[in-house]
Formats: C-alpha cells, structure tokens, sequence
C-alpha cells in the first residue's frame, strides 16, 4: 500500500462496535471484493470491499472475515482468512500477507488460510443460532454484477438452510455514519491531498489545454502523497460541459471565456475526499459568471451552517431549496410569482439545481447512512450546491467536506481557496 501504516486499533474498535450490535449466538461473515476482468487475460486494480477493510484493514483478494463473539473458544471470536501464497504466485504477483503481517495489521490473532475456510467455518456454524451475511443495501448501487458476498449466501443457504439469517448490512449503515477520531484523520488526509492537487491544477489551467492535461495534473499530485489515486472518477468540465453533473470523458480543450469545473477527490488509505471548485479559464471571471458563483457561494455557506446534530436531511434539504429559490430570483432565472404558486412536490429551483445539497463521505465517496437518521456529531457530509444554466454555459458547483460536531460545522476543506477574488489572484499570481 502506499499510505503509512494505520493505527490497528481503529480496525479493533470498528469489530468491537459491531459485535455489541449482533444477537447472542450469532456469526457474521465479510468476503472481499473480486478482482474484475477486462477482457482477454486483462483484469483492473484490485479495490477492497470497504465493510471487510473497516473491520480488518487488509487489502487483499479472496480474504474472508468471521466475527462470532459467543465462539465458545475464544480463539474463533475473530478469524480472518487471507490468501496464501506459493512459488509460482510470487513470482508473478509479488509477496501475500503473511499470516504475522496480517494479524499486525488486523490486530486479529486467529489468522487462516482461504483454502482452509469451508472446514474451520463448519466447526463454527453449528454453534451458532444466527448467521448475518453481507449485501450491497446502498440505495444507488449497480448490483448487476454478482459479488463474492452475494455468491457465498447463496452457498451458505443451500449448505446450512436451517439456520436463521439476518442481514448485517444495516448494522455496517449504521456503524459507519458516524467516523472516528482515527477515520477523521485519514479523511483529513484525503482533503489535504486534495487542496494541493487543486492548487497545481489551478497554476496549470490556460485557454488552449485539454481537460484530461488537467487531469493529469491532478492524478501527478494524488499519486505524489501516497494517495492510490481519485476517489471516484474525475470530473474536468469546461465550457458546455460544466452543465453535464457527471461528465467524465475529460475530452475538450479549454478556451478564453470557459468556466472550468473541477470535481475531484483524492483517496488517502480508502477514505475519500470530494471537492468541487469552477474556475475562470482565463483566469479573469465574466460579470455574469461572477454573479452566479457568488449566488452559489452564499447557498453553500448558509448550507453549511445547517449541517449540525440534530438536523435532518429532510428539514436540510427544504431549507436548502428555499435559499436556492431566493437566489435563483435574484438571478433572473426564477419569477417570484411563479415560485409562490409552484408545485411543492416538483419545486422550480430543480431547473437549475437538481441534485442533492449533501451526502456522507468516508470509506466510499456517497457513504452509508440512513437518510431518516438524525445528523449526529462525528458525522462527514459534503454540501455542494449548484447552479446550472444550460442556454449561458455556465455550471458552477462549490463543494467542501464538512464534519459534524455539537459546537459547530467543522469545515475540512476550508484551507481550499474558494473566494472569487483569490481564485483570481492565484491564476493571476
């Protein structure tokens, strides 16, 4: 891995906290993710299942977790499964987790062999009453290609049919909302990366380049800090583009009185960044793009301000759109009348601003966490309103990555430049 070494104990916190959440006599099994083909003999880079990294913090295909607190020896409370390597596998691949480097970094003292899963996991089963298993339960997820999660609960179901079943994954949800003083760190981490990618891509942006020469710029940076790269695919809209929320074929080349916006997040030890910032491709703003910028700006600071315990997206996401409503009047782009008689349910700030204010951030870009739950402290939301205006070309999105805490918002974005003004004097400088 290129990130430093993380403090195990967040991984034995993380398998504490869910053992006090299970049934008694009860046994919950993780399996990695898969390494995806391409095609032929090609595969893509191996990215860890993020609820088995979590609880164990390794990274490595075929690796299997056992969490069964009431095992009636204690060795098998905890039993991770990693692959073994051989000869032939080294050679080719490079070195495997030992079963020591494993342990040191799982902080789990039962460690065994893939190979050996089906024989120690039948000694288990009968002693258990329950067994949870782990599905995909995000409510934006493609499940269209089957996962090692989903292939073992069909196996475990047609092997062990009496057993009662239950699903973990609502626990992981809710586990995993709220961030320890650990995972803030390494999300703060992300951010940094991120503002420095930023700054070099901002001394590097001109009429004349090409989204993806910027995108390289940012990659140079990302991979610079020990970050494996973006957290999510890179959004480097110019022009037309700036209006296309996720646009990602980086593909046109920039000219003078383009906006330019940047939707980028480093992943610092699988914890993620997002921050969006638009620019002025010739390093000077236009009257009228400086006057939608600003209208965003003052939405997303009033936004901010609202991320506080207690709130909910609900209450969050309508007194968002009113401010956008009011600025969207000042805007010329909304008639006050028509916004009064409007319908509730299909709101007119939509036209211009329709994606969401907000969403959690962590091990995964959009996070778990319930939407119905109570904002709580030690929460991470981005807030990222926009404003959209197909017909004048211009796409301005504001985002910062913001922590919840009970004496206020706590902005983990707020070394990224952001005012106009410096935006300008930074490309100006």
């Amino acid at each position: 891995m290129k990130y430093l070494p993380i403090d195990t104990n967040l991984f034995v916190q993380n398998r504490r906290r869910l053992a006090s959440k299970l049934k008694p006599k009860s046994l919950a099994v993780f399996n990695a993710n898969d390494i995806m083909p391409t095609s032929a003999d090609g595969t893509r880079s191996f990215i860890q299942n993020t609820d088995i990294f979590f609880l164990s913090g390794i990274e490595q295909e075929e690796t299997i977790l056992v969490v069964f607190p009431d095992a009636k020896e204690k060795k098998y409370k905890e039993v991770l499964f990693v692959r073994e390597a051989n000869e032939k596998l080294v050679i080719w691949q490079g070195e495997k987790y030992s079963k020591e480097e494993a342990a040191a970094i799982s902080g789990i003292q039962t460690i065994c062999w893939t190979r050996e899963f089906e024989s120690v996991f039948r000694n288990l089963v009968f002693e258990a009453d329950r067994l949870y298993l782990n599905t995909n339960e995000h409510s934006r997820a493609d499940i269209t290609v089957e996962s090692r999660d989903a292939r073992f609960i069909k196996w475990c179901m047609a092997t062990y049919p009496l057993h009662k079943y239950e699903r973990v994954a609502p626990i992981m949800h809710d586990l995993r909302a709220v961030k320890s003083d650990l995972e803030i760190e390494l999300i703060k981490k992300a951010c940094d990366i991120t503002e420095k990618a930023f700054r070099r891509a901002l001394m590097f942006v001109k009429p004349g380049v090409w989204e993806f020469e910027i995108e390289a710029e940012i990659y140079h940076e990302f991979l610079t800090h020990r970050s494996r790269g973006p957290a999510y695919e890179p959004i480097i809209a110019s022009g037309p583009n700036t209006c296309i929320l996720h646009y990602v074929k980086n593909n046109r080349q920039c000219k003078n009185g383009d906006l330019l916006l940047m939707d980028i997040g480093a992943e610092y030890a699988n914890y993620a960044s997002d921050l969006t910032r638009t620019v002025p491709v010739n390093g000077k703003f236009s009257k009228r793009q400086k006057e939608v910028y600003n209208a965003v700006l003052r939405v997303q600071r009033a936004a901010i301000q609202m991320l506080r315990p207690g709130n909910t997206f609900e209450d969050y996401n309508k007194e968002v759109g009113h401010i956008m409503e009011d600025a969207l009047i000042r805007l010329g782009l909304l008639d006050a009348k028509d916004v009064e008689h409007q319908n509730r349910e299909e709101p007119l700030y939509k036209t211009y601003f329709m994606h969401g204010a907000s969403h959690h951030l962590g091990l995964d870009v959009h996070d778990y966490g319930n939407k119905y739950r109570k904002f709580e402290q030690g929460m991470v939301f981005t807030c990222e309103p926009g404003i959209y205006i197909k017909k004048e070309s211009i796409g301005i999105r504001l985002e910062n990555d913001i922590l919840l805490t009970n004496d206020g918002p706590v902005d983990l974005t707020k070394n990224v430049p952001i005012e106009a003004d410096d935006i300008e004097d930074l490309m100006n400088s």
